[in-house]
C-alpha cells in the first residue's frame, strides 16, 4: 500500500469519474464519496475537518454560515461546476479560502443541450414521446401535433460568454438569425454577424427563440420576469441552461399557460431537483430535462481534470488559473 502520510488531505463530495478519481487518489489522501449521497450541512461540515480542500459540485451548499464553521484547515474549495453560485464568495475571501470553478471545457456539451431544448421544446417532442408511450397515437393528419420551425428564426441570447457563443455558432447551422445582449459588446470578430443590444429589455422583442446563458449574480436573479417576458413575442420559446434563479417561475409558468410563450425548454430549475415549481410537470408546451447540461464523458473527464489542475497549482503554492475568489 502506498503511503498517504505525506499527501494533503481532500474531500470529494460526490462520485465523480472513475478517471478523475483515480487521480485524486493518486496524488491525495481522499474521502471520497462512493454512494453518490447529497451532504447536509451538518455532515459536510463533520467530514470537513482535517481536510485541506473540498472537491464539491453546485449541488453543495457553502452559505456564510457554513463558510464560518469550515474547519480551518480548509484552504480551497475547487469546485467540480462552470457556475459558483452555491459558494458565498464574499465569505471564503473573508475566510482567506480559495475558490475556483472549471471553464470552457464544458461549453460544447452545454451548447448541445441548449440546441436539443430549442428543437424539443419548438418540435414538441415531449408530447410526442408521451404519445408514443403510451400508445395514445391513434391517427395523422396534416393537424396533427404541428410545432414551430427554428430554421430561419431570431434567436436571442442573454450571456454571451463561452456558451452563448457556442450556441450562436450551432444555431447558423440552423440559418437562425443571432441577436444578443452581454454585459459589453463582443468584439466584432466574435460577434461573427450578431446583433448586440445593450438593455435586455431592447433585445426581447427580436426573439422568437430565447436562450439563457448569464451567471448568477444578484442583479440577474429573477431577471425572466413578468414584465420582461411581455416584451417577448407572443410565439416566442424560451430555452434556459444557465441556472433556475434567473427566471419567476411563476410569471413563466403563467405565461406559458396562457399563451404568452408559447413553450420553454428547461434543463435547470429553482429549487432543484425535488422542489422545482409542479406546474412545470403538469404544462404540455414544455420540454424537461434533468440538469444535464455537462453530462457526456468527455466533457465530465474534463471537468475534473480542469479542477485537479487548480487544486494542483493551489497545493504548490501557485496561482490557479480558474481562481474566482
Amino acid at each position: 500500500m502506498s503511503d498517504t502520510s505525506n499527501k494533503p488531505r481532500v474531500l470529494v463530495t460526490r462520485k465523480l469519474p472513475e478517471n478523475v478519481e483515480a487521480r485524486i487518489a493518486r496524488d491525495y489522501e481522499a474521502t471520497f464519496n462512493p454512494d453518490d449521497r447529497q451532504y447536509d450541512s451538518a455532515e459536510l461540515l463533520k467530514l470537513s475537518e482535517g481536510m485541506e480542500a473540498i472537491i464539491p459540485c453546485h449541488t453543495e451548499k457553502f452559505t456564510p454560515e457554513v463558510i464560518e464553521h469550515l474547519p480551518s484547515s480548509v484552504k480551497a474549495i475547487v469546485n467540480f461546476s462552470v457556475g459558483y453560485d452555491h459558494v458565498n464568495t464574499a465569505a471564503a475571501i473573508e475566510r482567506g479560502i480559495i475558490v475556483t470553478n472549471t471553464p470552457d471545457v464544458l461549453s460544447d456539451a452545454t451548447a448541445e443541450i441548449a440546441m436539443l431544448l430549442m428543437l424539443g421544446a419548438a418540435r414538441r417532442a415531449s408530447e410526442g414521446d408521451r404519445l408514443v408511450r403510451s400508445q395514445q397515437w391513434k391517427d395523422w393528419s396534416p393537424a396533427f401535433m404541428v410545432g414551430t420551425q427554428m430554421t430561419g428564426k431570431r434567436l436571442g441570447i442573454i450571456g454571451m460568454g463561452r456558451v452563448g457563443q457556442v450556441v450562436a455558432k450551432r444555431a447558423r447551422g440552423f440559418d437562425m438569425e443571432i441577436h444578443y445582449h452581454n454585459r459589453s459588446r463582443l468584439p466584432e470578430e466574435n460577434e461573427q454577424g450578431a446583433t448586440y443590444y445593450s438593455s435586455v429589455e431592447e433585445l426581447l422583442p427580436h426573439c422568437d427563440f430565447l436562450s439563457l446563458h448569464c451567471p448568477v449574480v444578484p442583479e440577474s436573479i429573477g431577471l425572466l420576469n413578468e414584465q420582461r417576458i411581455a416584451l417577448l413575442p407572443d410565439h416566442a420559446i424560451v430555452i434556459n441552461t444557465a441556472r433556475g434563479a434567473i427566471v419567476d417561475d411563476g410569471a413563466l409558468i403563467a405565461a406559458l399557460s396562457h399563451g404568452g410563450v408559447r413553450a420553454a425548454g428547461l434543463d435547470v430549475f429553482n429549487n432543484e431537483p425535488v422542489g422545482i415549481h409542479p406546474a412545470y410537470r403538469e404544462l404540455e408546451n414544455v420540454f424537461l430535462l434533468p440538469h444535464i447540461g455537462s453530462a457526456t464523458s468527455e466533457t465530465r473527464d474534463a471537468m475534473g481534470f480542469r479542477a485537479l489542475d487548480n487544486l494542483d497549482a493551489i497545493v504548490a503554492g501557485k496561482a490557479p488559473g480558474d481562481r474566482v475568489a
